[in-house]
């Protein structure tokens, strides 16, 4: 297996990577994996992933937990260390390429008060669910290097949710 199959199972294929380590050989350790199940916990349990209906939530809480992705996941590699190289090599593409822009963005429009208008609201909640969506793709990418069954659409299948 290499990251290149993996990202393209997991609909990542549009990041860009360099084709070297997309081409290398795929062998996650122990470590890649305790790294991968930690932060797939945290995703899975966080407005990353989850919806926020309209009438719900606010926008500033939501902007922070989805910034907090930052100090997570350099605590874990921290944590984990060098050994959990291959899932740096995810987890660094995906804070720079995907969430990073979406922060920069609404971190400076919140500290000019636009997320105060109906307006950017909406078009924040808009593109927190395209967000929501690639980071699914991410969590789903985490179940699999941690070699757990992917949770991501649980909730979907329970026939006792309220609609």
């Amino acid at each position: 297996m290499n990251l290149k199959w993996l990202f393209e199972k997991w609909n990542l294929s549009s990041l860009k990577v360099n084709v070297k380590f997309l081409e290398a050989e795929f062998t996650p350790k122990d470590e890649d994996k305790d790294a991968a199940w930690a932060l797939y916990v945290e995703l899975l349990t966080r407005i990353t992933t989850q919806e926020l209906k309209d009438e719900d939530g606010d926008e500033k809480t939501a902007l922070d937990s989805v910034y907090q992705l930052f100090p997570l996941t350099r605590s874990i590699l921290k944590e984990y260390g060098r050994n959990c190289i291959h899932f740096s090599k995810i987890a660094v593409v995906v804070l720079n390429q995907i969430i990073r822009p979406f922060t920069a963005k609404w971190h400076k429009l919140l500290l000019n008060g636009y997320l105060d208008q109906d307006e950017k609201k909406r078009e924040f909640r808009n593109e927190l669910k395209i967000l929501q969506q690639q980071l699914q793709y991410y969590t789903s990418l985490l179940s699999d290097l941690a070699e757990v069954e992917d949770l991501t659409g649980l909730e979907e299948k329970n026939p006792l949710r309220e609609n």
